[in-house]
């Protein structure tokens, strides 16, 4: 792939091992020279829920792993507290690879630029395609932005269920039988959901006498995604 920033071109038909592997070459843009490893999205292909952070933080680019750090560790909390099983979830980031700002000490996060999202874009596409989610969750402002609208606004919009159709994926039907159990009458698509929430390191910045509400209110938005899962 080329060095300048370009749509990736995931391989189809492969799987997520198979997306897995493709994009540990991924060159669609500049970020793959300074981070250590493309992060690629963890979970079972039978996942029902996905969720979508922004991209992988410092910790996660030197384990390979999405949300392994301290955010990590929080969103593993509030899953637990909201009755989700993060071993039936799949999560991933809308970039893959970490953005940053060296300094003597430690490399500053940077958000990804918009070129850096439509050049990833593909990649989350295809792992849309793969899973087919009851319900994809956006982990903050860049991922609500890139999914839903630009002009979504978590403070405004979070924690409310939207009918959604996941880019890279067609239409999956399902045939409903009539009332007397005989042979399906009519063809019935099938809903996806999206909901927007915080993403956990907005949390753990938040000042310390606001933090618990803020904690909070993000466990009540997970236990709306919960409720569509029941």
């Amino acid at each position: 792939m080329s060095s300048e920033n370009s749509p990736a071109q995931p391989p189809g038909g492969v799987g997520l091992t198979g997306l897995r592997e493709a994009a540990a070459g991924c060159r669609a843009c500049e970020l793959w020279e300074p981070a250590t490893q493309t992060v690629f999205g963890e979970g079972p292909e039978t996942a029902r829920i996905v969720f979508v952070g922004e991209q992988p933080g410092d910790q996660e680019d030197r384990a390979g792993e999405p949300f392994v750090g301290p955010a990590g560790r929080l969103l593993d909390r509030a899953l637990a507290d909201a009755a989700i099983d993060r071993r039936d979830a799949y999560i991933t980031n809308a970039v893959k690879h970490f953005r940053f700002t060296p300094t003597p000490k430690r490399r500053i996060h940077q958000s990804p630029g918009a070129e850096h999202l439509r050049a990833c874009r593909p990649w989350l596409e295809a792992e849309f395609a793969v899973l087919q989610p009851e319900v994809v969750v956006c982990l903050g402002a860049v991922a609500a932005k890139a999914l839903i609208s630009p002009s979504f606004r978590i403070t405004r919009d979070r924690g409310q269920l939207l009918p959604w159709t996941p880019p890279g994926r067609q239409a999956v039907l399902l045939t409903e039988p009539d009332a007397d159990g005989d042979e399906p009458e009519e063809e019935v698509p099938t809903q996806t959901w999206m909901l927007a929430t915080a993403h956990p390191s907005a949390v753990l910045r938040t000042p310390d006498d606001a933090r618990a509400a803020a904690y909070d209110a993000l466990v009540a938005d997970l236990r709306v995604v919960a409720g569509a899962l029941a």
